[in-house]
């Protein structure tokens, strides 16, 4: 098997469409298809589901993929170490992070870290917890901040950067914003403004209401901070949210969430093991740890 193969299959798979790959490969289509085809009978099984329009992975190439883009993560990697033997960090940097992350000010730490090794290409994504994780895992991403859904495996590590204690935010008006603090059971019936559940502080307020044994409905539920903070300020429900966000919309009234016992958010880095970190994830990890950024 050819590295050239898996990288036309996993471009084609990305891509869903043979003309669209090929091009951003910069070979000709049937040279991409003869690739395609020759990975099919060495495999023994079909990768894609044909169409006019548009291709679909089968399930055997559903299975290939996954392994594909670690193999591949593993090659650029390799890559990566030599260079930075010679003293040079080069290649690309694929961060993931959640919206507003705790302890962490991602453009700062980019910036900082593009000043020191210009020669890399930088890639931001964001979303969920629970998806940058898989996307470690599976090698898409060098490294992403987010919050703790998991314990280190023999795919991914998580390094501990900060924890922050939950706040509730309401409007100045609300029934319960002259409070000291809030426990759950104060806000047992309350119509709750929160994020989707692969988000790190939704999971960190449903791991602190179970925990005190509050059953909660989200009956707004949104898709980025602003979103959120703007509903609360209507006075249209409560949100449950990492300290820091309490800074972002002044106008709103921030209450401690008291009686949760161990439930906190917790922002960690997620890495793939020690062995397979690239060089970029390894400096800018280096920039964290010195407070260089």
């Amino acid at each position: 098997m050819e590295l050239r193969h898996l990288q036309h299959f996993v471009a084609v798979a990305e891509d869903q469409h043979f003309t669209r790959a090929a091009e951003r490969l910069m070979v000709s289509q049937s040279g991409l298809s003869a690739s395609i085809r020759a990975l099919e009978r060495e495999l023994r099984a079909p990768l894609f589901v044909r169409t006019t329009r548009r291709v679909t992975l089968t399930e055997a190439g559903r299975a290939l993929l996954a392994e594909a883009e670690r193999v591949l993560a593993q090659v650029r990697a390799a890559h990566e170490a030599v260079a930075a033997v010679q003293g040079v960090v080069r290649g690309t940097l694929s961060v993931g992070t959640e919206q507003c992350i705790a302890g962490v000010h991602v453009a700062g730490v980019l910036a900082a870290f593009r000043r020191r090794h210009p020669d890399v290409e930088i890639r931001l994504r964001q979303t969920g917890s629970g998806a940058l994780g898989e996307e470690v895992a599976a090698g898409r991403l060098d490294l992403a901040f987010a919050y703790r859904t998991q314990t280190d495996t023999e795919q991914l590590r998580c390094v501990p950067l900060a924890t922050e204690p939950m706040y509730v935010l309401c409007h100045p008006d609300h029934r319960l914003a002259a409070a000291a603090a809030l426990t759950p059971q104060d806000l047992d019936g309350e119509v709750f403004v929160d994020f989707h559940p692969d988000w790190g502080p939704r999971r960190a307020t449903d791991a602190a209401f179970a925990e005190a044994g509050v059953r909660r409905t989200v009956a707004l539920e949104v898709n980025d901070v602003h979103s959120l903070l703007d509903l609360v300020d209507e006075n249209l429900g409560v949100a449950v949210v990492p300290r820091h966000f309490r800074h972002k919309r002044e106008a709103l009234t921030a209450l401690a969430l008291k009686g949760t016992g161990e439930a906190r958010y917790e922002t960690v880095a997620l890495l793939p093991p020690a062995r397979a970190t690239s060089p970029a994830a390894r400096a800018l990890m280096g920039l964290l740890e010195t407070g260089g950024a």
